[in-house]
């Protein structure tokens, strides 16, 4: 799997959610560079598990839409003599 990275504008977000997320929910104040560090962090150390949660939920999907697409060719089959 390839690193994740994000592009500058989704950078910015995410770290001014975590400094959001910090000073409402933890009471505590945290700089720019502490907060990318800690996207950082999240992104290699538990970022994968999301990807392939993605992943198989993505996999589900195109296995339902495949399931119907074979009912469907069944219910228009021509019945044959032998």
């Amino acid at each position: 799997m390839s690193k994740i990275e994000f592009s500058s504008e989704q950078k910015t977000a995410l770290v001014n959610k975590i400094q959001g997320y910090c000073e409402q929910q933890l009471d505590i104040e945290i700089g720019q560079f502490d907060a990318e560090f800690l996207l950082d962090f999240f992104s290699e150390e538990i970022g994968a598990f999301y990807y392939n949660q993605g992943l198989q939920d993505a996999q589900a999907v195109v296995q339902n839409r495949i399931d119907s697409i074979a009912d469907e060719l069944y219910e228009i089959e021509k019945p044959t003599k032998w």
